[in-house]
């Protein structure tokens, strides 16, 4: 008798840290559900594809021959036929066991669009503290739903339903990489798919500890681009005056606006005001923040 085909497939992105995502790869392949595995290379010069393709054949490698950042996501999804995908950064993986749970939470719950994911860090298993917060989301939990409903989460611990990806368009363009999970919850949230915390479902990140040039800059470039694509005027005036204010003393922030006042035009042409009912969730979700 043939094995039934498998239900989810793992998408990793990466650029120039060959030898962190080989030991993802290694412990992503020996996973028991064999999900398959699709890496992005996002434009790397360390000689990572020829490292994939050499060490790992059973892998499926896209080389977009640039920097998609968080696109890069939407790529490999694109390419998987498993009806849901597992993100996975270079520096991240998953429990055994924990994809035949997410595929089991989405068979039996058709309006489930995204499981968030427990993450645990380090070689200690530490919990990172989004965890307490998404276990805590002032939103409830929905009848429907395996878990608390939620309007965040971390992409290296999330499981999407492929369709639903795909059919909202995946990680925005515009905002390329940092913090860009807010968007997309935002726009699933906007079609009436579901988002719930799945304590369960437990995704192992092993992060660098080092510093991370622009981090800070990118998020907090992303959190006014989101403001100006979805939510209203006032609100996107009052998150680009904050940011403003900060870039006096800040260099991050004065980074960040560079960043946002480049990328406006683009944000403005995707500009797409949520449904009033999704407006009152973040609303919530920022009063309990």
């Amino acid at each position: 008798m043939s094995a039934p085909p498998p239900r989810v497939g793992v998408v990793v992105i990466t650029r120039d840290r060959r030898e962190r995502v080989l030991d993802t790869l290694h412990r992503l392949t020996r996973l028991p559900e064999r999900p398959p595995v699709v890496v992005v290379d996002n434009g790397s010069t360390d000689g990572t594809a020829d490292a994939v393709r050499r060490r790992f054949p059973q892998v499926r490698l896209v080389s977009p021959g640039r920097n998609l950042g968080a696109v890069g996501r939407t790529h490999g999804a694109a390419v998987l036929s498993t009806p849901y995908v597992a993100f996975s950064d270079d520096d991240s993986w998953w429990e055994p066991g924990a994809l035949s749970r997410a595929a089991d939470l989405l068979d039996a719950h058709p309006r489930l669009a995204l499981i968030a994911g427990s993450t645990r860090v380090g070689a200690d298993g530490l919990p990172d503290p989004i965890n307490d917060a998404l276990s805590t989301s002032p939103l409830g939990r929905d009848a429907d739903l395996p878990g608390p409903a939620v309007l965040g989460f971390l992409a290296c611990a999330a499981v999407v339903r492929r369709s639903a990806f795909l059919d909202v368009g995946g990680f925005h363009p515009v905002l390329h990489f940092g913090a860009e999970e807010a968007l997309l919850a935002l726009d699933l949230d906007a079609h009436r798919w579901g988002l719930a915390h799945c304590p369960d479902v437990v995704a192992l990140h092993h992060p660098d500890t080092g510093p991370r040039p622009g981090r800070e800059a990118r998020v907090r470039r992303n959190v006014v681009l989101t403001a100006w694509m979805r939510r209203p005027l006032r609100h996107a005036v009052g998150q680009t005056a904050w940011l403003l204010a900060d870039s006096l003393r800040d260099p991050e922030a004065r980074a960040a606006l560079r960043g946002a006042a480049r990328r406006l035009p683009a944000a403005l042409a995707h500009r797409r005001r949520l449904p009033p009912r999704v407006e009152r969730r973040v609303r919530l979700v920022e009063a309990a923040a």
